[in-house]
């Protein structure tokens, strides 16, 4: 076994876009996990949350989806997807990979979240709902820097944080 904390992360997004079941063009698709990555990245600047299981969470946490429209269980499929990788494509401690299978598998479940990398991961993915044309509501948010980015419109702040993949 490698050292814990690691990320293939070019191998990895290779390995899971090449098995999407939703076609890459999906609004749940790798466009979006972009995007997720990028509002998890600026969020976890100010909360303190684990920039690798954001990253991870941002990348499996709609890769098992089987459509855009409701699929209640997606997120489960795509937190023991990322157990099937673990040590594989990414390697985590114990505690970190627990919050990222639960960070997976809750986040169209459960709204508030007490752990910090939690709560900055659906809230990354709750900021970036405009892109299918619904504005994020600050009751859904975990975190007050989200509920800022929603409150004054500023979602262009995150254009300067890079993806780890661009890197």
């Amino acid at each position: 076994m490698k050292n814990e904390d690691y990320i293939n992360y070019n191998e990895l997004w290779d390995y899971v876009t090449d098995n999407l079941v939703i076609l890459p063009s999906s609004i749940h698709g790798p466009t979006h996990w972009k995007s997720v990555e990028k509002y998890g990245l600026y969020l976890s600047q100010k909360t303190g949350a684990d920039q690798n299981v954001v990253c991870l969470f941002a990348i499996f946490h709609d890769c098992k989806r089987i459509n855009d429209g409701k699929d209640m269980e997606h997120g489960l499929r795509g937190a023991n997807f990322a157990k099937l990788l673990r040590n594989k494509y990414f390697g985590l401690n114990d505690r970190l990979f627990d919050l990222l299978y639960l960070a997976c598998k809750g986040h169209t479940e459960i709204i508030i979240h007490e752990d910090p990398t939690i709560a900055t991961c659906w809230d990354a993915d709750r900021l970036d709902l405009r892109r299918i044309g619904i504005q994020p509501n600050v009751a859904y948010l975990n975190t007050e820097i989200a509920k800022t980015i929603v409150t004054n419109n500023s979602y262009e702040i995150v254009n300067r944080i890079t993806n780890k993949r661009d890197k």
